[in-house]
Protein backbone atom coordinates (compact mmCIF):
# COMPACT_ATOMS: atom_id res chain seq x y z
CA UNK A 1 0.00 0.00 0.00
CA UNK A 2 3.01 2.44 -0.90
CA UNK A 3 1.64 5.77 -1.28
CA UNK A 4 2.70 9.49 -1.68
CA UNK A 5 3.39 9.55 2.24
CA UNK A 6 5.54 6.53 1.61
CA UNK A 7 7.33 8.64 -0.47
CA UNK A 8 8.22 11.82 1.05
CA UNK A 9 9.35 9.61 4.06
CA UNK A 10 12.27 8.24 1.73
CA UNK A 11 12.94 11.84 0.95
CA UNK A 12 12.48 12.72 4.95
CA UNK A 13 15.20 10.06 5.96
CA UNK A 14 17.71 12.23 3.27
CA UNK A 15 17.29 15.20 5.17
CA UNK A 16 16.07 14.27 8.63
CA UNK A 17 18.49 12.01 10.68
CA UNK A 18 16.20 9.23 11.69
CA UNK A 19 13.28 10.19 9.40
CA UNK A 20 11.24 11.84 11.98
CA UNK A 21 11.15 13.73 15.14
CA UNK A 22 9.43 11.24 17.51
CA UNK A 23 10.84 7.62 17.43
CA UNK A 24 7.31 6.60 18.22
CA UNK A 25 6.16 8.44 15.26
CA UNK A 26 8.45 6.47 12.78
CA UNK A 27 6.74 4.24 10.11
CA UNK A 28 8.83 1.40 10.96
CA UNK A 29 7.88 1.37 14.44
CA UNK A 30 4.34 0.29 12.87
CA UNK A 31 4.73 -1.04 9.48
CA UNK A 32 7.87 -0.28 7.08
CA UNK A 33 7.36 0.75 3.73
CA UNK A 34 3.68 1.17 3.46
CA UNK A 35 2.23 2.95 6.93
CA UNK A 36 0.90 6.25 4.86
CA UNK A 37 3.53 8.53 7.48
CA UNK A 38 2.21 12.19 7.07
CA UNK A 39 -1.48 13.57 7.40
CA UNK A 40 -3.07 16.17 5.25
CA UNK A 41 -5.74 17.21 8.10
CA UNK A 42 -7.37 15.39 11.22
CA UNK A 43 -10.59 16.25 13.20
CA UNK A 44 -11.45 14.12 16.17
CA UNK A 45 -10.57 10.48 15.41
CA UNK A 46 -10.65 10.64 11.60
CA UNK A 47 -7.13 11.28 9.76
CA UNK A 48 -6.45 11.90 6.06
CA UNK A 49 -3.55 10.47 4.53
CA UNK A 50 -1.17 12.70 1.40
CA UNK A 51 -3.58 10.78 -0.98
CA UNK A 52 -6.72 11.53 0.26
CA UNK A 53 -7.55 8.32 2.03
CA UNK A 54 -9.71 8.35 5.57
CA UNK A 55 -8.47 6.70 8.76
CA UNK A 56 -9.99 6.02 12.12
CA UNK A 57 -7.37 6.65 14.64
CA UNK A 58 -7.35 3.83 16.94
CA UNK A 59 -3.56 3.66 18.00
CA UNK A 60 -1.87 6.25 19.74
CA UNK A 61 -4.26 9.28 18.90
CA UNK A 62 -1.26 12.15 18.94
CA UNK A 63 1.12 10.05 21.11
CA UNK A 64 -1.88 10.48 23.91
CA UNK A 65 -1.63 13.94 23.37
CA UNK A 66 -5.04 13.99 22.06
CA UNK A 67 -7.49 13.28 24.79
CA UNK A 68 -10.27 15.10 23.68
CA UNK A 69 -9.66 13.86 20.44
CA UNK A 70 -7.85 16.04 17.38
CA UNK A 71 -8.95 19.79 16.97
CA UNK A 72 -11.47 19.88 19.24
CA UNK A 73 -13.61 22.93 18.75
CA UNK A 74 -14.10 24.03 22.65
CA UNK A 75 -10.11 24.07 22.75
CA UNK A 76 -9.87 25.45 19.18
CA UNK A 77 -11.82 28.52 19.34
CA UNK A 78 -9.54 29.48 22.77
CA UNK A 79 -7.06 29.27 20.70
CA UNK A 80 -7.98 31.33 17.77
CA UNK A 81 -8.49 34.06 20.24
CA UNK A 82 -5.24 33.92 21.44
CA UNK A 83 -3.86 33.98 18.46
CA UNK A 84 -5.57 36.94 17.05
CA UNK A 85 -4.64 38.96 20.25
CA UNK A 86 -0.99 38.00 19.86
CA UNK A 87 1.03 35.11 21.01
CA UNK A 88 4.40 36.72 22.13
CA UNK A 89 5.20 40.24 23.82
CA UNK A 90 8.06 41.61 25.76
CA UNK A 91 5.39 41.12 28.46
CA UNK A 92 3.98 38.17 30.13
CA UNK A 93 0.61 36.23 29.36
CA UNK A 94 -1.43 37.20 32.38
CA UNK A 95 -2.99 33.37 31.46
CA UNK A 96 0.33 31.50 32.88
CA UNK A 97 -0.52 32.89 36.64
CA UNK A 98 -4.47 31.85 35.95
CA UNK A 99 -3.24 28.14 34.85
CA UNK A 100 -0.93 27.79 38.14
CA UNK A 101 -3.89 28.68 39.91
CA UNK A 102 -6.07 26.20 38.37
CA UNK A 103 -3.02 23.46 38.66
CA UNK A 104 -2.86 24.32 42.54
CA UNK A 105 -6.15 23.79 43.23
CA UNK A 106 -6.50 20.49 41.53
CA UNK A 107 -3.23 19.60 43.21
CA UNK A 108 -3.83 21.09 46.71
CA UNK A 109 -0.38 19.79 48.16
CA UNK A 110 1.21 22.26 45.25
CA UNK A 111 1.78 25.59 45.93
CA UNK A 112 4.15 26.65 42.81
CA UNK A 113 4.74 26.20 38.83
CA UNK A 114 6.95 26.47 36.23
CA UNK A 115 6.15 25.74 32.59
CA UNK A 116 8.25 24.16 29.80
CA UNK A 117 6.47 22.77 26.33
CA UNK A 118 7.13 19.03 26.46
CA UNK A 119 7.04 16.48 28.43
CA UNK A 120 11.09 15.31 28.34
CA UNK A 121 12.29 18.66 29.16
CA UNK A 122 9.82 19.23 31.81
CA UNK A 123 11.41 16.31 33.36
CA UNK A 124 14.82 17.77 32.40
CA UNK A 125 13.78 20.68 34.20
CA UNK A 126 11.83 18.64 37.45
CA UNK A 127 15.24 16.68 37.94
CA UNK A 128 16.78 20.01 37.98
CA UNK A 129 15.29 21.50 40.78
CA UNK A 130 15.23 18.45 42.54
CA UNK A 131 19.38 18.26 42.49
CA UNK A 132 19.54 22.15 42.89
CA UNK A 133 17.23 21.76 46.27
CA UNK A 134 19.56 18.73 47.55
CA UNK A 135 22.93 19.54 46.44
CA UNK A 136 23.18 15.94 45.12
CA UNK A 137 23.85 14.13 41.67
CA UNK A 138 22.41 11.07 41.35
CA UNK A 139 18.66 9.86 40.80
CA UNK A 140 16.86 7.14 41.61
CA UNK A 141 13.92 6.32 38.56
CA UNK A 142 11.65 4.03 37.60
CA UNK A 143 9.88 4.05 34.04
CA UNK A 144 10.26 6.22 31.04
CA UNK A 145 11.15 9.92 31.89
CA UNK A 146 12.01 11.43 28.33
CA UNK A 147 15.60 11.64 26.08
CA UNK A 148 17.36 14.34 28.08
CA UNK A 149 21.01 13.19 29.60
CA UNK A 150 19.80 12.50 33.02
CA UNK A 151 17.64 10.00 32.12
CA UNK A 152 19.68 8.57 29.05
CA UNK A 153 23.00 8.40 31.22
CA UNK A 154 21.50 4.99 32.63
CA UNK A 155 22.75 3.16 29.98
CA UNK A 156 26.37 4.18 30.64
CA UNK A 157 26.95 1.71 33.33
CA UNK A 158 25.42 -0.98 31.11
CA UNK A 159 23.39 -0.87 27.20
CA UNK A 160 20.47 -2.41 28.61
CA UNK A 161 19.60 -1.04 31.82
CA UNK A 162 16.91 1.06 30.54
CA UNK A 163 15.10 -1.96 28.09
CA UNK A 164 13.00 -2.67 31.45
CA UNK A 165 11.26 1.20 30.93
CA UNK A 166 9.84 1.38 28.09
CA UNK A 167 12.08 0.86 24.62
CA UNK A 168 14.91 -1.32 24.38
CA UNK A 169 18.16 -0.59 22.66
CA UNK A 170 18.19 3.09 23.56
CA UNK A 171 21.62 4.60 22.87
CA UNK A 172 23.69 6.63 24.95
CA UNK A 173 25.66 8.00 22.53
CA UNK A 174 27.03 11.74 23.11
CA UNK A 175 25.53 12.03 27.04
CA UNK A 176 28.79 12.22 28.64
CA UNK A 177 30.64 9.21 30.15
CA UNK A 178 31.06 11.62 33.36
CA UNK A 179 27.31 11.03 34.15
CA UNK A 180 28.15 7.39 34.81
CA UNK A 181 26.15 6.45 37.68
CA UNK A 182 23.81 9.15 38.42
CA UNK A 183 20.95 7.48 37.22
CA UNK A 184 20.50 4.56 39.05
CA UNK A 185 17.13 2.23 37.82
CA UNK A 186 14.58 0.51 39.68
CA UNK A 187 11.58 -1.64 38.89
CA UNK A 188 7.89 -0.90 39.15
CA UNK A 189 6.79 -2.69 42.67
CA UNK A 190 9.83 -3.39 43.62
CA UNK A 191 10.65 -1.59 46.86
CA UNK A 192 13.74 -3.62 47.95
CA UNK A 193 15.47 -2.32 44.35
CA UNK A 194 14.64 1.23 45.22
CA UNK A 195 15.89 0.40 49.01
CA UNK A 196 19.19 -1.42 48.00
CA UNK A 197 19.76 1.95 45.78
CA UNK A 198 19.43 4.16 49.08
CA UNK A 199 21.75 1.87 50.75
CA UNK A 200 24.35 1.83 48.15
CA UNK A 201 24.20 5.65 47.85
CA UNK A 202 23.45 6.99 51.50
CA UNK A 203 22.96 11.20 51.73
CA UNK A 204 24.06 11.14 47.53
CA UNK A 205 20.16 10.91 46.21
CA UNK A 206 18.79 13.74 44.84
CA UNK A 207 15.59 12.59 43.47
CA UNK A 208 13.22 9.47 43.56
CA UNK A 209 11.47 10.07 39.66
CA UNK A 210 9.21 7.47 38.65
CA UNK A 211 5.37 7.17 37.30
CA UNK A 212 2.41 6.57 39.76
CA UNK A 213 0.78 4.33 37.64
CA UNK A 214 1.58 2.98 34.20
CA UNK A 215 1.27 -0.58 32.85
CA UNK A 216 -0.43 -1.86 35.78
CA UNK A 217 -1.25 -1.09 39.62
CA UNK A 218 0.64 -0.48 42.34
CA UNK A 219 1.31 -3.40 44.88
CA UNK A 220 -0.03 -2.65 48.16
CA UNK A 221 2.12 -0.15 50.28
CA UNK A 222 3.82 0.40 47.63
CA UNK A 223 3.90 3.74 46.51
CA UNK A 224 3.51 5.16 50.39
CA UNK A 225 6.57 3.30 51.07
CA UNK A 226 8.58 5.16 48.20
CA UNK A 227 6.93 7.90 49.80
CA UNK A 228 8.85 6.87 53.11
CA UNK A 229 12.01 6.30 51.93
CA UNK A 230 12.45 9.31 50.09
CA UNK A 231 11.56 11.67 52.99
CA UNK A 232 13.70 9.78 55.37
CA UNK A 233 16.82 9.88 52.54
CA UNK A 234 16.19 13.15 51.93
CA UNK A 235 15.72 12.88 47.91
CA UNK A 236 12.83 14.93 46.19
CA UNK A 237 10.04 12.55 44.97
CA UNK A 238 9.04 13.43 41.20
CA UNK A 239 6.09 11.82 40.17
CA UNK A 240 6.04 12.04 36.64
CA UNK A 241 2.84 12.16 35.10
CA UNK A 242 3.02 13.27 31.45
CA UNK A 243 1.38 9.60 30.30
CA UNK A 244 -1.20 9.09 33.40
CA UNK A 245 -1.62 12.55 33.83
CA UNK A 246 -5.84 13.15 33.08
CA UNK A 247 -6.46 10.09 31.85
CA UNK A 248 -8.17 8.31 35.21
CA UNK A 249 -9.30 11.67 36.89
CA UNK A 250 -8.71 15.74 36.11
CA UNK A 251 -5.07 15.86 37.06
CA UNK A 252 -2.80 13.62 38.58
CA UNK A 253 -2.82 10.25 38.88
CA UNK A 254 -1.06 9.88 42.23
CA UNK A 255 -4.53 11.53 43.44
CA UNK A 256 -6.31 8.37 43.43
CA UNK A 257 -3.60 7.12 45.51
CA UNK A 258 -3.57 9.71 48.00
CA UNK A 259 0.40 10.01 47.97
CA UNK A 260 1.20 13.32 47.17
CA UNK A 261 5.41 13.99 45.61
CA UNK A 262 7.26 17.19 46.01
CA UNK A 263 7.02 17.56 42.28
CA UNK A 264 4.59 16.60 39.66
CA UNK A 265 4.83 17.06 35.83
CA UNK A 266 2.20 17.28 33.02
CA UNK A 267 2.45 17.53 29.74
CA UNK A 268 0.36 15.66 27.07
CA UNK A 269 -3.13 15.26 27.66
CA UNK A 270 -3.00 18.87 29.84
CA UNK A 271 -3.28 20.79 26.19
CA UNK A 272 -4.91 18.49 23.72
CA UNK A 273 -2.30 18.42 21.29
CA UNK A 274 -0.86 21.89 21.56
CA UNK A 275 2.83 22.27 23.15
CA UNK A 276 2.39 22.27 26.97
CA UNK A 277 4.55 21.32 30.28
CA UNK A 278 3.99 21.99 33.51
CA UNK A 279 6.31 21.08 36.67
CA UNK A 280 4.10 21.83 40.27
CA UNK A 281 5.43 21.36 43.45
CA UNK A 282 5.90 22.09 47.08
CA UNK A 283 6.71 25.86 47.58
CA UNK A 284 10.23 24.93 49.64
CA UNK A 285 10.80 22.39 46.75
CA UNK A 286 10.11 25.00 43.56
CA UNK A 287 11.94 28.01 45.27
CA UNK A 288 15.25 26.12 44.31
CA UNK A 289 14.53 26.53 40.65
CA UNK A 290 15.83 30.37 41.68
CA UNK A 291 19.19 29.07 42.63
CA UNK A 292 19.25 27.58 38.99
CA UNK A 293 19.68 29.31 35.71
CA UNK A 294 16.36 27.88 33.89
CA UNK A 295 14.64 30.25 31.08
CA UNK A 296 13.21 29.45 27.45
CA UNK A 297 11.62 32.38 25.05
CA UNK A 298 9.05 29.81 23.85
CA UNK A 299 8.04 28.46 27.59
CA UNK A 300 6.39 32.66 28.01
CA UNK A 301 4.39 32.04 24.50
CA UNK A 302 0.17 32.40 25.12
CA UNK A 303 -1.20 29.91 23.17
CA UNK A 304 0.06 26.79 25.31
CA UNK A 305 -1.47 28.13 28.53
CA UNK A 306 -4.56 29.15 26.64
CA UNK A 307 -4.82 25.59 25.19
CA UNK A 308 -4.23 23.96 28.69
CA UNK A 309 -7.06 26.24 30.77
CA UNK A 310 -9.89 25.14 27.90
CA UNK A 311 -8.47 21.63 27.70
CA UNK A 312 -8.80 21.30 31.77
CA UNK A 313 -12.09 22.81 32.25
CA UNK A 314 -13.77 20.50 29.87
CA UNK A 315 -12.32 17.65 31.05
CA UNK A 316 -13.83 18.60 34.75
CA UNK A 317 -16.74 19.65 33.23
CA UNK A 318 -17.41 16.55 30.59
CA UNK A 319 -15.96 14.21 33.29
CA UNK A 320 -13.87 12.74 30.48
CA UNK A 321 -11.53 10.55 32.47
CA UNK A 322 -15.01 8.27 33.10
CA UNK A 323 -15.40 8.39 29.14
CA UNK A 324 -12.20 7.28 28.61
CA UNK A 325 -11.77 4.79 30.91
CA UNK A 326 -15.35 3.11 29.89
CA UNK A 327 -13.87 3.24 26.05
CA UNK A 328 -10.94 1.69 27.34
CA UNK A 329 -12.56 -0.98 29.11
CA UNK A 330 -15.00 -2.03 25.95
CA UNK A 331 -11.76 -2.31 23.71
CA UNK A 332 -10.04 -4.44 26.18
CA UNK A 333 -12.74 -6.67 26.32
CA UNK A 334 -13.15 -6.70 22.73
CA UNK A 335 -9.61 -7.82 21.96
CA UNK A 336 -9.90 -10.36 24.56
CA UNK A 337 -13.48 -11.80 23.06
CA UNK A 338 -11.79 -11.55 19.91
CA UNK A 339 -8.71 -13.47 20.20
CA UNK A 340 -10.79 -15.93 22.22
CA UNK A 341 -13.16 -16.58 18.93
CA UNK A 342 -10.16 -17.14 17.41
CA UNK A 343 -7.78 -19.22 19.58
CA UNK A 344 -5.05 -16.68 19.96
CA UNK A 345 -3.76 -16.49 23.46
CA UNK A 346 -2.70 -12.81 23.97
CA UNK A 347 -2.03 -10.72 27.21
CA UNK A 348 -3.95 -7.82 27.18
CA UNK A 349 -2.61 -4.79 29.89
CA UNK A 350 -2.11 -1.44 30.07
CA UNK A 351 -4.44 1.46 32.34
CA UNK A 352 -7.90 1.22 30.58
CA UNK A 353 -7.33 4.56 28.61
CA UNK A 354 -3.88 3.70 27.85
CA UNK A 355 -4.31 -0.26 27.02
CA UNK A 356 -2.56 -2.76 24.99
CA UNK A 357 -1.86 -5.93 23.88
CA UNK A 358 0.59 -8.87 23.27
CA UNK A 359 0.01 -11.78 20.88
CA UNK A 360 2.07 -14.78 22.27
CA UNK A 361 3.58 -16.73 19.42
CA UNK A 362 6.69 -17.35 17.44
CA UNK A 363 5.98 -15.18 15.12
CA UNK A 364 4.94 -12.42 17.25
CA UNK A 365 6.15 -9.34 15.42
CA UNK A 366 5.50 -10.18 12.08
CA UNK A 367 2.00 -11.14 13.27
CA UNK A 368 1.69 -7.88 15.39
CA UNK A 369 2.89 -6.46 12.03
CA UNK A 370 0.25 -7.88 9.90
CA UNK A 371 -2.44 -7.06 12.26
CA UNK A 372 -1.83 -3.35 11.87
CA UNK A 373 -1.33 -4.26 7.94
CA UNK A 374 -5.03 -6.45 7.83
CA UNK A 375 -6.39 -2.85 9.69
CA UNK A 376 -5.04 -0.46 7.33
CA UNK A 377 -7.03 -2.20 4.69
CA UNK A 378 -10.13 -2.01 6.70
CA UNK A 379 -9.71 1.81 7.28
CA UNK A 380 -7.91 1.90 11.05
CA UNK A 381 -5.05 3.15 12.24
CA UNK A 382 -4.30 0.05 14.83
CA UNK A 383 -1.05 -1.68 16.36
CA UNK A 384 -1.14 -2.95 19.45
CA UNK A 385 -1.94 -0.24 21.49
CA UNK A 386 -4.85 1.88 21.70
CA UNK A 387 -5.29 5.32 23.32
CA UNK A 388 -8.94 6.52 23.94
CA UNK A 389 -9.89 10.22 23.31
CA UNK A 390 -13.49 12.07 24.35
CA UNK A 391 -14.10 11.64 20.34
CA UNK A 392 -13.95 7.98 19.91
CA UNK A 393 -17.78 6.79 19.64
CA UNK A 394 -19.15 3.75 20.21
CA UNK A 395 -19.69 3.29 16.51
CA UNK A 396 -16.10 3.74 16.23
CA UNK A 397 -15.03 1.16 18.53
CA UNK A 398 -17.91 -1.42 17.19
CA UNK A 399 -16.81 -1.35 13.92
CA UNK A 400 -13.29 -1.09 15.11
CA UNK A 401 -13.60 -4.36 17.23
CA UNK A 402 -15.26 -5.98 13.95
CA UNK A 403 -12.65 -5.32 11.83
CA UNK A 404 -10.12 -6.59 14.91
CA UNK A 405 -12.30 -9.79 14.84
CA UNK A 406 -11.09 -10.56 11.08
CA UNK A 407 -7.60 -9.73 11.60
CA UNK A 408 -6.95 -12.02 14.36
CA UNK A 409 -9.10 -14.86 11.89
CA UNK A 410 -6.37 -14.34 9.66
CA UNK A 411 -4.29 -13.94 11.76
CA UNK A 412 -4.76 -17.49 13.42
CA UNK A 413 -5.02 -19.33 10.28
CA UNK A 414 -1.51 -17.54 8.98
CA UNK A 415 0.12 -19.22 11.94
CA UNK A 416 -1.28 -22.29 11.42
CA UNK A 417 0.27 -22.55 8.50
CA UNK A 418 3.35 -20.37 9.34
CA UNK A 419 3.06 -17.94 6.40
CA UNK A 420 2.67 -15.02 8.64
CA UNK A 421 6.07 -13.33 7.14
CA UNK A 422 5.42 -14.34 3.55
CA UNK A 423 1.62 -12.55 4.23
CA UNK A 424 3.36 -8.68 4.89
CA UNK A 425 4.08 -6.83 2.29
CA UNK A 426 6.99 -5.45 2.92
CA UNK A 427 9.24 -6.17 6.31
CA UNK A 428 7.76 -6.53 9.98
CA UNK A 429 7.46 -3.41 12.25
CA UNK A 430 10.69 -2.35 14.25
CA UNK A 431 10.29 -2.81 18.64
CA UNK A 432 12.78 -0.63 19.99
CA UNK A 433 15.27 1.59 19.00
CA UNK A 434 16.69 0.98 15.65
CA UNK A 435 19.52 3.12 13.32
CA UNK A 436 18.25 4.07 10.41
CA UNK A 437 20.28 3.32 7.23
Amino acid sequence: MNGTGQGLYLKAKTRIPGGTQLLSKRPEMFLPEQWPSYFSRARGVEVWDLDGRKYIDMSHNGVGSCALGVADPDVDAAVKIAIEAGCMSTLNCPEEVELAELLCELHPWADMVRYARCGGEAMALAVRIARAKTRRDKVAFCGYHGWHDWYLAANLGGEDALDDHLLPGLESAGVPRALRGTALPFRYNRIDELQAIIDRNSGELAAIVMEPIRGRNPEANFLEQVRSLATESGAVLVMDEVTAGFRLNTGGAHLLFNVMPDIAVFAKAMSNGYSMAAVIGRGEVMQAAQDSFISSTYWTERIGPVAALATIRKHRRQNVSAYLIRTGQLIKSGWKHAAECAGLTMNVGGIDPLAHFDLECEESQAAHSLFTQLMLERGFLANGSFYATYAHTDKNVESYLAAVGDAFSIIAEALERKIVAEMLHGPAAHNGFHRLT
